[in-house]
């Protein structure tokens, strides 16, 4: 069974509740009609209801009539949900006023529902920008404990299957954080391999990328690289980590019995850890391109609840996937 089959079958057990606020975007509407049918999560749509259900049945979808609607006008927990929201925000000053206000926003209302144990997870990002599906996101459901810094994963497939897991690897990070510090690097290392375990199934193998391998290079660079892969260890001594490493080393059995002879993983690594959001985003964007890899993602990491961001040029089907990955980050929380 191949692993999007096994994520599919998984969010088909767990039957988490993962909420979609961007009703209004077509794509969404047809992913939510698939997810019902496919029984891939206890999908909840936000909007107004009238609207949502006059634009499926105008592209004649079946299933929206049986999934659960979110409607801010009638949703009988809205002033439950802005007292919540004056709680956790009252060292900022928010008001009940702004709270119902901000409420309005299916985004906020979206994180609000999870943060109140209504939803499980959220998918979003195919109308909205990264920035305003994450703002919420942080002031309202924030980071894992001892996590500070969201990243994004992706799981890449390759037709060459002596790479990785069988074709398979995690890059990270490739979405969220430009630059990371030596302590965010090592969280973002770490948020991967339990990405990697939650919804690939697999042990990772964890390479910590640089332009050096085992003190080839002296840079400031890779400095924050070698003491990034330090933290990491203790952070999570169950899991296999080691750099600073090139990512030929990390990958290619031969390069790394060479350049790293003494490590556990060099030139069998499964997850690969970029010193940077421009190494990460550019490096999948080619080996998606030249080696015509599958990149499935990002799967947004760090989160105290799964919540996902799509690209804004996704397809229907990218949207169903990541409500079935959401689904397996949550019924594995």
């Amino acid at each position: 069974m191949k692993l999007l089959d096994k994520i599919h079958a998984n969010a088909v057990k767990l039957n988490q509740r993962i909420v979609l606020p961007e009703s209004h975007d077509e794509r969404t509407l047809k992913a939510a009609d698939i997810a019902y049918e496919q029984k891939l999560a206890n999908v909840i749509l936000i909007g107004n209801k009238a609207k949502i259900l006059k634009n499926a049945e105008n592209l004649g979808l079946k299933n929206i009539k049986h999934i659960e609607i979110v409607d801010y006008d009638t949703y009988p927990k809205i002033a439950e949900y802005a007292d919540l929201m004056v709680e956790l925000r009252k060292k900022k000053g928010l008001k009940k006023e702004e709270a119902l206000e901000l409420l309005k926003n299916p985004l906020y209302l979206a994180v609000l529902m999870i943060k109140a144990g209504d939803a499980d997870g959220e998918v979003a990002g195919a109308a909205n920008a990264t920035g305003n599906v994450l703002r919420p996101a942080f002031q309202f459901v924030k980071t894992a404990p001892g996590i500070s810094v969201v990243s994004g994963a992706f799981l890449m497939f390759v037709d060459d299957k002596q790479f990785g897991e069988d074709g398979l690897m995690l890059f990270a990070d490739c979405a969220v954080h430009p630059n990371p510090d030596a302590a965010e690097l090592a969280q973002i290392a770490v948020s991967t391999g339990k990405t990697a375990r939650a919804i690939a199934g697999i042990e990772p193998k964890i390479a910590m990328l640089s332009f050096s391998t085992k003190g080839s290079a002296k840079h400031e660079m890779v400095d924050k690289v070698v003491e990034a892969t330090k933290i990491a260890k203790k952070m999570a001594p169950d899991m296999e980590i080691d750099g600073e490493m090139q990512a030929d080393a990390a990958i290619v059995t031969s390069v790394g019995k060479k350049k790293a002879p003494d490590s556990k993983i060099a030139g069998d690594a499964n997850v690969l850890v970029f010193p940077d959001l421009q190494s990460g985003n550019i490096s999948y964007k080619l080996v998606q391109r030249l080696a015509k890899a599958e990149a499935i993602g990002p799967i947004l990491q760090g989160m105290a609840a799964p919540i996902n961001d799509l690209s804004r040029g996704c397809s229907v089907s990218d949207i169903v996937n990541l409500i079935a990955i959401t689904s397996n980050q949550a019924g594995r929380k």
